[in-house]
C-alpha cells in the first residue's frame, strides 16, 4: 500500500499533462509540415497536366522572373465598404481554403491589413484548374490578384476589411517554401495556450529561440508589427522634440582608441596595428562637440557592450538615444529636458499608436504606463529612506541592485501614483569618472537615473569640464590617461559646464509596452550567445 508521500499530487499530474501536450503538439506540427509538402508536390504535378488543357490558363499561374513588371497596385488599407470596382492587389496568402472543386478562399495580408478573396468557377474567367491552383498555393506566398470588390451580406470574420474580392486573375509572384513556424502559432498569446491546455486542446507554443532563429517570419505577427512601428515612433518623437528645443543631430565614431565608460566590458579589436575598441557610448565625443561650441547635441546610433549578461534587459548591441547640452545655472536643466521629453513620448505614443498598442496587448497583455504630467524627482537619499522605511536594508553609499530598484518603483507607485520618475544625487563612487561631484558634498554627484516600471532606463549627469579634475577622476577609476588624452585635451581650451544622458531605445519600448524581454524589441538581437541572423 502506498504511503501518502509516494502518491502523485495534482501538481505532478498537471506537469505530466503539460509535457505530454507539448510533445503531442510538436508531433502534430511535424505531421502538418509533411502533409503540406506532399500536398504542394501533388498540386504541382496535377497542374502540369491540367494547365495544358485549360483555355483560361493565362488567368493564373507562377509569374516568371523576367515578366514581373511594375503595376499600379491598390492599397488595401484605404478601401471602404461602399466601393464596387475592379482592383489589383498584391500581398501574402495568409490562409487558403478550398470549398469543393468550384470555389477557393484566400485571405490576403498587406502590412497588417487583411481582405478575403474568393475564386469561383466562371465561364470566361475562372476554371476548375484555376481553383485547384489557388487551393494549392503555399501560405505566405506573394500573390497578385485582379478582381472586383463586392460587399457581402454577412459580416466577414477574421479580416480587417469588410469587403470581398471576386477573383478574376491570380498570379504567384514569389512562392513561399513550407514554413518552419506558422504565423498563427507565433502570434498566439501564452494566455490563449494555457486556456486551451486547461480545456484539453493542444496548441503549438513558439519559444523565443525558435522565433529569433526564424526572425523574418516572426516579424509578420501583429504584435511585432506593432512593436517595431512603436519603436520607430519613439525615435521620431525623440528627434523632433530635441530639434524643437534647439538641439541638432551629430554622428560620433564607433571605433575608438580606449574605453569610453571604464571597466573591461568592451569589444577589443586591431585597428591597422593599433589597439582599439567599439564605443560603449558616444559619451566622450558628444562632450567634445560641446567643447566645440555646438551648444546642444543629440545622437541616435549603435552602442556596444561586451557584457556577459544574460538578463531580460541587457544586449551586447543596442540603439542609444544620447543627449548633451550646456548648463547655464544648474544640472537640473538636464533633468527638465528628460522629464518633458519622455512625457511627450508617452503622450504621443498613446495618441498616435492606439492600434499598434492594441496589437501588442493582444499577444502580450499589459497595463498602460502610469506617469505624471510633471515628472517626479527624488534624491537618492530620499529613495534610500523609502526603502529603509519599508524594511529593506541597502548600502546608503552604494548602487541599487535590481531587486531594490523594483521595490523602490513599487513604493513610488503606491505613494505618488507614477511608474516614471527621476532619482538624482547618486553617490560619486558608483558613477563614471567624468561625473561632476556635488558642490555641497563631494561624496555625492550631480547625476541621476530614470526609471520606468521599477527598471532603470537612463543614466545622466553633469560632466566634469575641468581637465585636471577629469584626469584625477579617470586615474582613480583605473583608466589609462594615454587612451583618452585627446578627450582630456579638449577641455584645456575652455569648456562650458555641461551635462547629458543616454537611454537605450529597445529598453524604452520594452518597458512602455510592459514586455518581459528586451529581445522582443530588438530587430536582430545580439547577446553573448547570438550573432545571427
Amino acid at each position: 500500500m502506498s504511503t501518502p508521500e509516494s502518491q502523485p499530487t495534482s501538481e505532478d499530474a498537471a506537469s505530466v499533462s503539460k509535457k505530454a501536450a507539448k510533445k503531442e503538439a510538436a508531433k502534430q506540427e511535424k505531421l502538418r509540415r509533411r502533409q503540406e509538402q506532399e500536398a504542394l508536390a501533388a498540386a504541382t504535378r496535377s497542374l502540369a497536366v491540367d494547365d495544358e488543357q485549360d483555355p483560361l490558363a493565362a488567368n493564373y499561374g507562377d509569374v516568371p522572373l523576367n515578366e514581373i513588371q511594375s503595376k499600379t497596385v491598390e492599397d488595401v488599407s484605404r478601401w471602404n465598404t461602399s466601393e464596387n470596382r475592379s482592383v489589383l492587389i498584391r500581398g501574402r496568402a495568409q490562409t487558403i481554403r478550398a470549398v469543393g472543386k468550384n470555389m477557393a478562399f484566400v485571405v490576403v495580408r498587406e502590412r497588417g491589413f487583411t481582405v478575403q478573396c474568393v475564386a469561383t468557377v466562371q465561364p470566361d474567367t475562372v476554371s476548375r484548374q484555376m481553383v485547384k491552383y489557388v487551393a494549392g498555393l503555399s501560405r505566405e506566398s506573394i500573390i497578385d490578384i485582379e478582381g472586383v470588390v463586392s460587399v457581402p451580406s454577412v459580416e466577414i470574420k477574421g479580416t480587417t476589411q469588410q469587403v470581398e474580392v471576386q477573383v478574376r486573375k491570380l498570379y504567384c509572384v514569389s512562392k513561399a517554401a513550407v514554413l518552419p513556424i506558422n504565423i498563427e502559432d507565433a502570434a498566439r498569446s501564452d494566455a490563449e495556450i494555457e486556456k486551451a491546455l486547461q480545456a484539453g486542446e493542444k496548441l503549438v507554443r513558439v519559444n523565443q529561440d525558435t522565433r529569433l532563429n526564424n526572425r523574418v517570419l516572426d516579424f509578420r505577427t501583429p504584435a511585432n508589427q506593432g512593436i517595431f512601428r512603436i519603436q520607430s515612433q519613439v525615435g521620431t518623437i525623440f528627434r523632433q522634440f530635441l530639434l524643437s528645443e534647439g538641439f541638432f543631430e551629430i554622428h560620433t565614431p564607433k571605433l575608438i582608441a580606449g574605453s569610453s565608460e571604464g571597466g573591461a566590458a568592451v569589444f577589443r579589436l586591431d585597428y591597422k596595428g593599433q589597439p582599439a575598441c567599439l564605443a560603449q557610448s558616444p559619451q566622450l565625443h558628444k562632450q567634445m562637440a560641446i567643447c566645440g561650441d555646438f551648444g546642444r547635441v543629440f545622437e541616435i546610433g549603435g552602442v556596444y557592450r561586451a557584457e556577459d549578461s544574460y538578463t531580460h534587459r541587457h544586449l551586447c548591441e543596442f540603439i542609444g538615444l544620447d543627449v548633451e547640452m550646456e548648463i547655464k545655472s544648474h544640472y537640473s536643466e538636464v533633468m527638465d529636458i528628460v522629464g518633458r521629453l519622455f512625457v511627450t513620448i508617452f503622450d504621443t505614443l498613446n495618441k498616435t499608436c492606439e492600434k499598434e498598442l492594441e496589437a501588442v496587448g493582444r499577444q502580450y497583455p499589459f497595463e498602460p504606463l502610469k506617469y505624471l504630467p510633471e515628472t517626479l524627482r527624488l534624491t537618492f537619499e530620499e529613495g534610500i529612506q523609502m526603502l529603509k522605511d519599508a524594511g529593506i536594508e541597502v548600502d546608503p553609499m552604494g548602487d541599487l541592485n535590481t531587486e531594490a530598484e523594483r521595490k523602490l518603483g513599487q513604493l513610488v507607485l503606491e505613494k505618488y501614483g507614477t511608474e516614471f520618475y527621476i532619482l538624482h544625487r547618486y553617490p560619486l563612487a558608483v558613477r563614471p569618472f567624468y561625473t561632476m561631484p556635488c558642490h555641497d558634498n563631494p561624496a555625492y554627484s550631480n547625476s541621476f537615473d530614470v526609471f520606468i516600471r521599477g527598471e532603470e532606463i537612463i543614466s545622466g549627469a553633469q560632466r566634469v569640464h575641468v581637465p585636471e579634475l577629469l584626469a584625477e577622476r579617470a586615474q582613480a577609476c583605473g583608466i589609462e590617461l594615454k587612451t583618452i588624452s585627446t578627450y582630456i585635451d579638449a577641455f584645456r581650451y575652455g569648456a562650458p559646464p555641461h551635462g547629458g544622458f543616454g537611454v537605450g531605445l529597445e529598453r524604452v519600448v520594452m518597458l512602455f509596452c510592459g514586455l518581459n524581454n528586451i529581445r522582443k524589441t530588438s530587430l536582430f538581437p545580439r547577446d553573448p550567445l547570438r550573432i545571427a541572423p
